[in-house]
């Protein structure tokens, strides 16, 4: 009773300080509490906290199916215990293959073996502790053992394959060197399979990641050269999760397919090497000299083959099943329990991994800790808090996954949104997600400080969109917004199986941009990397932790769910004139191009005494009907501006209060189709989605889009129909839900 009463007093005192504030889903009454609340919230947040959990926490590799990993896991649940909350353990039997032989070879026009091993540095403490590392490899490379002729490919994407076309190269039967950069790195061995390759080299070339950047480590944060980047070549854009158990959760008694069958799998071997390893054999090859943007920095003439450089590439993996460790901690809801609002971080690593992922990981626990804090002064959430620690998302979201699908008609029924984060350093803050919560973030973004300027986070993000803009008039316009625009959600972390399979709304967020190195993946993302270079005193960590509990708290006490329908109408209308403007302008594109080829010019400019193979013909560009999306866009808009005038009006209604928030979040789920997207099932949002050859690269009303790319009209035609009928629906739950507004 004395807390209670002390709480109620501090809301008091402070409550003049907000009386010109207002906040979306809050009456200004009900504003004032909550901004004195999250100022208490921000009193108990220590950066001390954040440094010595990341020290324990990288201490030692912790990848899936690790010791530390479970001991990691179970070590967080008893914090989360001990601060309050109800914490488990959640564990799955997944697949995680980890390699037996890795062989990498050059056997002709002379003799090369690549070292395949980071070396331990004295500046380094943990970089010394190989027997628990995983060694660099590429998760989920198929076996194989392999020799031929090598092609350098550059990022290895579909358009470099198409000038390597007009050079007569032809990849099949041929092993593969690309760069890191320009697309995921699981899309390179994709590509290269589809083009026949029987094999895949990836190197981190030091224009993009190296010496060209800065100064390597330890002297600067840059990858040295023979860094290599781990990391997985699940085919993420097909599915995440556990290849054995496609659209359930990898419990125990799971029903687990075949390998053979698993439709995430790529089919060729593939590993990662560093620029020391990668230079003997790139510049012994032959052949044309690489188009110039396909370059890199090496002291040497790139040429793409192929040959006369043969490689022989040997690995072998041990495909094991083990044990995937998440970490639940929940904290009910004092007014509705059975409304979740969900934050999340993996805890997994490639190997320490001290801003992939612990960064993000200890500043939400300390975030967490702070929230338990506020209930010991008797204040309560509304809604219930759920806090995750994920383990095995390096290898393809796999904890998330599983939790997800195993949870999945619960989830739909109760969880409000999911919040994420995913490592986190020094610089500006970055925001994705629905953008039905736009308006959030950018209140949120405004109410935070910046720890190095003293201005709001809003404003530093503003001045730096406005400092690269491209325009004068791009600049006005960002610098005069009142407000922020997020990006829209692609894949690479744990809100994909939230937002993009089951349509649940979801936030990514962090800070960065002044922490560039190259320590991602490697033996170097340590604890004294971080500390030299990253962000040494944790302040925006604790920056970190503001600005996403902010969110969880708004979220949590909100009266009406704050989503903001306008927002996410005008971005739905702006991505609709994206794809009409696409296919216009490929229409014109391709007219232009077959005569070009008709006229035979492009044969004309090319060098006569240069190989040269004319592109072909393609097929005219048709007109499809908008006309069906373009109405539903409308029908948005109206429905939009209905519900944000009448929530203005009431913003604290008594009627079907629940009924109200519950039709706010499940709105989202209007947006899927249980059939999926074409190729891919597993993705079901028509809205956001990774890029079939992007990876992490989102494609905005993907089915359209990718329909409109590959040239196939039919489904581009069948996907503006699903879109707007989606979209349909979506407008008729926020009248439902206006309508509730408008009873007294």
């Amino acid at each position: 009773m004395k807390k209670l009463a002390y709480t109620i007093c501090i809301l008091a005192l402070s409550s003049h300080a907000f009386a010109q504030k207002s906040i979306q889903g809050y009456t200004s009454e009900s504003a004032k509490a909550e901004l004195a609340l999250e100022e208490k919230y921000d009193s108990y947040l220590k950066a001390s906290n954040l440094d010595q959990w990341m020290k324990h926490l990288t201490a030692r590799p912790h990848h899936l199916g690790s010791p530390m990993g479970k001991q990691y896991a179970e070590w967080m649940r008893d914090q989360f215990r001990s601060w309050g909350y109800e914490a488990e353990v959640e564990t799955y039997k997944v697949l995680f293959p980890t390699p037996k032989v890795r062989v990498l070879e050059m056997v002709a026009p002379t003799k090369y073996k690549a070292k395949l091993a980071e070396p331990a540095l004295k500046e380094d403490a943990t970089s010394g502790q190989s027997k628990e590392q995983l060694p660099t490899y590429h998760g989920f490379s198929a076996d194989g053992d392999v020799t031929s002729e090598l092609v350098f490919v550059g990022y290895g994407v579909p358009s470099d394959y198409d000038e390597l076309d007009k050079l007569g190269i032809d990849v099949k039967g041929k092993i593969v060197i690309a760069k890191y950069g320009g697309s995921w790195r699981g899309i390179k061995p994709k590509v290269a399979q589809e083009k026949g390759a029987i094999g895949c080299i990836i190197y981190s070339d030091p224009e993009d990641d190296g010496y060209y950047q800065g100064d390597v480590y330890p002297k600067g944060p840059f990858r040295p050269s023979l860094g290599a980047q781990r990391g997985s070549v699940l085919d993420l854009p097909v599915r995440p999760g556990d290849p054995l158990t496609p659209n359930i959760g990898a419990t125990e008694e799971a029903k687990r397919i075949e390998r053979a069958q698993a439709d995430n799998l790529i089919s060729i071997p593939v590993i990662p090497i560093g620029y020391e390893d990668a230079q003997p054999l790139l510049s012994a090859l032959g052949g044309p000299v690489a188009p110039e943007y396909m370059r890199g920095a090496l002291p040497i003439t790139y040429h793409v083959g192929p040959g006369p450089v043969r490689v022989h590439l040997n690995l072998q993996f041990d495909w094991k099943l083990v044990d995937c460790h998440n970490v639940i901690a929940k904290m009910k809801g004092s007014e509705l329990p059975d409304e979740w609002v969900m934050r999340g971080n993996h805890h997994d690593a490639w190997v320490n991994g001290a801003a992939d992922p612990i960064s993000g990981m200890v500043a939400l626990m300390e975030e967490a800790r702070a929230v338990a804090e506020l209930t010991k002064t008797g204040w309560k959430p509304k809604r219930t808090i759920i806090y995750a620690g994920w383990d095995g998302e390096e290898p393809g979201l796999i904890g998330s996954t599983e939790w997800a699908e195993h949870h999945a008609k619960e989830l739909q029924q109760k969880l409000v949104a999911y919040i994420n984060s995913d490592g986190n350093g020094r610089g500006f803050l970055y925001a994705q997600g629905s953008h039905t919560l736009q308006q959030l973030v950018s209140d949120i973004a405004r109410d935070v400080t910046d720890p190095q300027t003293g201005v709001s986070i809003l404003e530093r993000r503003k001045s730096a969109m406005a400092a690269y803009a491209s325009s004068s008039k791009a600049k006005k316009e960002i610098i005069n917004s009142p407000s922020m625009t997020i990006d829209a959600l692609g894949s690479g972390s744990d809100y994909s199986p939230f937002i993009q399979h089951l349509g649940i709304p979801a936030l990514n967020i962090g800070f960065g941009g002044e922490d560039d190195g190259g320590e991602y993946h490697s033996i170097y993302d340590s604890y004294d990397l971080y500390k030299r270079f990253k962000d040494p005193t944790f302040e925006y960590g604790v920056t970190l932790a503001k600005t996403a509990g902010r969110a969880t708290l708004r979220l949590a006490n909100a009266n009406v769910l704050p989503f903001d329908f306008k927002g996410f109408h005008k971005t739905v209308d702006g991505y609709v004139k994206e794809v009409t403007s696409l296919i216009d302008n490929m229409r014109e594109s391709t007219e232009v191009e077959n005569q070009m080829i008709a006229e035979n010019r492009y044969k004309l400019a090319s060098d006569p005494k240069k190989t040269f193979i004319q592109p072909k013909a393609k097929d005219p560009v048709p007109y499809l009907d908008f006309s069906k999306l373009l109405n539903a866009v409308a029908r948005l808009e109206k429905s939009a501006d209905t519900y944000a005038e009448l929530v203005k009006m009431n913003p604290n209604p008594n009627t079907n209060l629940a009924k109200l928030n519950k039709l706010l979040y499940t709105a989202e789920q209007n947006l899927t189709v249980a059939e999926g997207l074409p190729r891919r099932p597993w993705f079901q949002h028509t809205i956001y989605a990774p890029g079939f050859y992007t990876g992490y690269g989102v494609k905005t009303l993907p089915g359209i889009r990718e329909g409109i790319e590959q040239r196939s009209w039919k489904e581009a035609q069948q996907q503006i129909e699903i879109v707007a009928n989606n979209l349909m629906k979506y407008s008729q739950q926020i009248d439902e839900a206006a309508s509730i507004l408008k009873m007294k």
